[in-house]
Protein backbone atom coordinates (compact mmCIF):
# COMPACT_ATOMS: atom_id res chain seq x y z
CA UNK A 1 0.00 0.00 0.00
CA UNK A 2 1.15 3.24 -1.13
CA UNK A 3 1.73 6.01 1.72
CA UNK A 4 -0.87 9.00 1.47
CA UNK A 5 1.06 12.00 0.63
CA UNK A 6 1.33 14.64 3.05
CA UNK A 7 0.16 18.52 2.96
CA UNK A 8 3.20 20.83 2.23
CA UNK A 9 2.78 24.46 1.84
CA UNK A 10 6.39 26.07 0.72
CA UNK A 11 7.80 28.38 2.85
CA UNK A 12 8.13 31.45 0.38
CA UNK A 13 4.29 31.13 0.19
CA UNK A 14 3.38 30.98 3.65
CA UNK A 15 5.46 34.51 3.71
CA UNK A 16 3.74 36.11 1.00
CA UNK A 17 0.26 34.87 2.41
CA UNK A 18 1.23 36.48 5.81
CA UNK A 19 2.52 39.66 4.30
CA UNK A 20 -0.77 40.02 2.42
CA UNK A 21 -2.83 39.62 6.04
CA UNK A 22 -0.66 42.18 7.28
CA UNK A 23 -0.49 44.53 4.97
CA UNK A 24 -4.97 43.98 4.53
CA UNK A 25 -4.57 45.19 8.75
CA UNK A 26 -2.15 47.97 8.26
CA UNK A 27 -3.51 49.40 4.72
CA UNK A 28 -6.50 51.28 6.57
CA UNK A 29 -4.10 53.27 9.07
CA UNK A 30 -1.53 53.68 6.08
CA UNK A 31 -4.46 55.52 4.30
CA UNK A 32 -4.87 57.28 7.34
CA UNK A 33 -1.96 58.72 7.61
CA UNK A 34 -1.73 59.59 4.15
CA UNK A 35 -4.09 61.28 4.20
CA UNK A 36 -3.14 63.41 7.01
CA UNK A 37 0.05 63.78 5.66
CA UNK A 38 -1.76 65.39 2.47
CA UNK A 39 -4.01 67.66 4.82
CA UNK A 40 -1.10 68.73 6.38
CA UNK A 41 0.32 70.04 2.68
CA UNK A 42 -2.67 71.59 1.93
CA UNK A 43 -2.83 73.36 5.63
CA UNK A 44 0.96 74.83 5.10
CA UNK A 45 -0.57 76.42 1.47
CA UNK A 46 -3.81 77.96 2.98
CA UNK A 47 -1.58 79.33 5.67
CA UNK A 48 0.99 80.45 3.33
CA UNK A 49 -1.65 82.26 0.83
CA UNK A 50 -3.75 84.11 3.51
CA UNK A 51 -0.49 85.31 5.51
CA UNK A 52 0.73 86.93 2.01
CA UNK A 53 -2.53 88.40 1.64
CA UNK A 54 -2.61 89.72 4.71
CA UNK A 55 0.95 91.36 4.50
CA UNK A 56 0.32 92.68 1.24
CA UNK A 57 -3.00 94.28 1.75
CA UNK A 58 -1.70 96.25 5.01
CA UNK A 59 1.27 97.26 2.99
CA UNK A 60 -0.50 98.67 0.05
CA UNK A 61 -3.02 100.37 2.56
CA UNK A 62 -0.74 101.95 4.80
CA UNK A 63 1.20 102.99 1.48
CA UNK A 64 -2.04 104.63 -0.06
CA UNK A 65 -3.80 106.23 3.23
CA UNK A 66 -7.14 106.32 1.09
CA UNK A 67 -10.38 106.63 2.45
CA UNK A 68 -11.65 103.29 2.83
CA UNK A 69 -15.96 104.23 2.92
CA UNK A 70 -15.85 103.61 -0.96
CA UNK A 71 -13.23 101.89 -2.25
CA UNK A 72 -12.97 99.09 0.89
CA UNK A 73 -14.73 96.39 -0.92
CA UNK A 74 -12.75 97.15 -4.29
CA UNK A 75 -9.14 96.91 -2.37
CA UNK A 76 -11.10 93.64 -0.18
CA UNK A 77 -11.80 91.87 -4.00
CA UNK A 78 -8.57 92.76 -5.09
CA UNK A 79 -6.56 90.88 -2.80
CA UNK A 80 -8.86 88.20 -2.70
CA UNK A 81 -8.56 87.56 -6.20
CA UNK A 82 -4.75 86.24 -6.10
CA UNK A 83 -5.72 83.81 -3.16
CA UNK A 84 -6.57 81.05 -5.89
CA UNK A 85 -6.23 78.06 -5.46
CA UNK A 86 -8.27 78.56 -2.17
CA UNK A 87 -12.12 78.85 -2.43
CA UNK A 88 -11.82 82.02 -0.75
CA UNK A 89 -15.35 83.22 -2.43
CA UNK A 90 -16.79 80.37 -0.38
CA UNK A 91 -14.78 79.66 2.48
CA UNK A 92 -12.30 83.27 2.98
CA UNK A 93 -13.21 86.30 4.89
CA UNK A 94 -10.83 89.68 5.34
CA UNK A 95 -10.96 92.60 7.81
CA UNK A 96 -9.71 95.80 7.88
CA UNK A 97 -9.05 97.78 10.88
CA UNK A 98 -7.62 101.56 11.06
CA UNK A 99 -6.21 101.41 14.79
CA UNK A 100 -4.99 104.78 16.58
CA UNK A 101 -2.70 105.27 19.21
CA UNK A 102 -3.85 108.05 21.73
CA UNK A 103 -3.03 108.64 25.56
CA UNK A 104 -5.83 108.72 27.95
CA UNK A 105 -5.32 110.46 32.04
CA UNK A 106 -1.36 109.29 30.80
CA UNK A 107 -1.48 106.23 29.37
CA UNK A 108 -0.63 105.25 25.90
CA UNK A 109 -3.33 102.76 24.51
CA UNK A 110 -4.79 101.98 20.80
CA UNK A 111 -7.98 102.47 19.43
CA UNK A 112 -9.96 101.32 17.03
CA UNK A 113 -10.95 104.17 14.33
CA UNK A 114 -13.00 102.38 12.05
CA UNK A 115 -13.95 98.62 10.41
CA UNK A 116 -14.40 96.67 7.52
CA UNK A 117 -15.39 93.11 6.54
CA UNK A 118 -15.69 91.43 3.33
CA UNK A 119 -19.27 92.45 2.57
CA UNK A 120 -19.59 93.32 -1.29
CA UNK A 121 -23.74 93.55 -1.77
CA UNK A 122 -22.76 94.65 -5.62
CA UNK A 123 -20.51 91.76 -6.63
CA UNK A 124 -22.23 88.99 -4.23
CA UNK A 125 -18.93 88.71 -3.03
CA UNK A 126 -17.92 87.68 0.62
CA UNK A 127 -19.87 87.56 3.69
CA UNK A 128 -23.26 88.61 1.18
CA UNK A 129 -22.25 85.14 -0.72
CA UNK A 130 -20.76 82.34 1.85
CA UNK A 131 -22.13 83.97 4.90
CA UNK A 132 -18.72 83.07 6.47
CA UNK A 133 -17.70 85.75 9.07
CA UNK A 134 -15.69 84.41 12.09
CA UNK A 135 -15.01 87.17 14.79
CA UNK A 136 -11.75 89.54 14.23
CA UNK A 137 -8.97 89.11 16.59
CA UNK A 138 -8.84 93.12 16.46
CA UNK A 139 -11.89 94.10 17.37
CA UNK A 140 -15.50 92.25 17.45
CA UNK A 141 -18.07 94.51 16.01
CA UNK A 142 -21.95 93.79 17.21
CA UNK A 143 -22.99 95.79 14.01
CA UNK A 144 -22.58 96.16 10.18
CA UNK A 145 -23.75 98.84 7.64
CA UNK A 146 -25.16 96.67 4.20
CA UNK A 147 -21.50 98.43 2.91
CA UNK A 148 -19.28 96.22 5.08
CA UNK A 149 -19.06 98.58 7.36
CA UNK A 150 -18.69 98.45 11.51
CA UNK A 151 -21.47 101.08 12.50
CA UNK A 152 -20.81 100.32 16.64
CA UNK A 153 -17.52 102.79 15.73
CA UNK A 154 -17.66 106.24 15.02
CA UNK A 155 -15.84 109.08 16.10
CA UNK A 156 -18.08 109.83 20.01
CA UNK A 157 -17.00 105.88 20.36
CA UNK A 158 -13.70 104.62 19.74
CA UNK A 159 -13.16 101.44 21.34
CA UNK A 160 -9.72 100.24 22.85
CA UNK A 161 -7.63 97.28 21.40
CA UNK A 162 -4.91 94.86 22.39
CA UNK A 163 -2.88 95.62 19.30
CA UNK A 164 0.27 97.88 19.25
CA UNK A 165 -0.74 98.78 22.75
CA UNK A 166 1.91 101.48 24.14
CA UNK A 167 3.70 100.76 21.02
CA UNK A 168 1.55 103.91 18.88
CA UNK A 169 2.43 107.51 19.47
CA UNK A 170 -0.32 109.86 19.63
CA UNK A 171 -2.36 110.47 16.50
CA UNK A 172 -0.29 107.81 14.62
CA UNK A 173 -2.44 105.05 12.43
CA UNK A 174 -1.82 101.54 11.63
CA UNK A 175 -3.73 99.35 9.06
CA UNK A 176 -4.39 95.85 10.42
CA UNK A 177 -5.82 93.22 8.28
CA UNK A 178 -6.73 89.88 9.40
CA UNK A 179 -7.71 87.11 6.61
CA UNK A 180 -9.35 83.95 7.97
CA UNK A 181 -9.87 80.84 6.06
CA UNK A 182 -12.14 77.87 6.45
CA UNK A 183 -10.05 74.60 6.10
CA UNK A 184 -12.15 71.67 6.02
CA UNK A 185 -9.88 68.46 6.28
CA UNK A 186 -10.25 64.79 4.35
CA UNK A 187 -9.54 63.34 7.69
CA UNK A 188 -10.49 65.65 10.46
CA UNK A 189 -11.14 64.18 14.19
CA UNK A 190 -9.76 60.56 13.47
CA UNK A 191 -9.41 58.53 17.16
CA UNK A 192 -7.41 55.37 17.61
CA UNK A 193 -7.57 54.01 20.86
CA UNK A 194 -6.14 56.79 23.38
CA UNK A 195 -4.66 58.66 20.14
CA UNK A 196 -6.21 61.59 18.24
CA UNK A 197 -4.46 62.68 15.19
CA UNK A 198 -3.88 66.27 15.05
CA UNK A 199 -6.57 68.61 13.09
CA UNK A 200 -5.87 72.06 11.22
CA UNK A 201 -8.17 74.65 11.72
CA UNK A 202 -11.03 74.78 11.03
CA UNK A 203 -10.17 78.74 11.05
CA UNK A 204 -7.06 79.52 9.51
CA UNK A 205 -5.91 83.08 10.50
CA UNK A 206 -3.44 85.58 9.50
CA UNK A 207 -2.97 89.12 10.55
CA UNK A 208 -0.37 91.86 9.51
CA UNK A 209 -0.12 95.17 10.87
CA UNK A 210 1.66 98.07 8.94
Amino acid sequence: MLPMPSAHIHPARRQRGVAAVELALLMPMLVVLLLCAIDGARALQANIIITNIAREGANILSRSGGDLDDSSQDTINALMASAPPLNVNQLGMMYITRVMGEVTNGVSRSVVLDQYRWDDAERVQGFRRNGYAPQSKVYGCSAWSNAGKCSSVNSASRPATTVMTGKLDPGEVVFVVETFYRFDMLVGGFTTGNDTLPTFGPDLYSMSVF
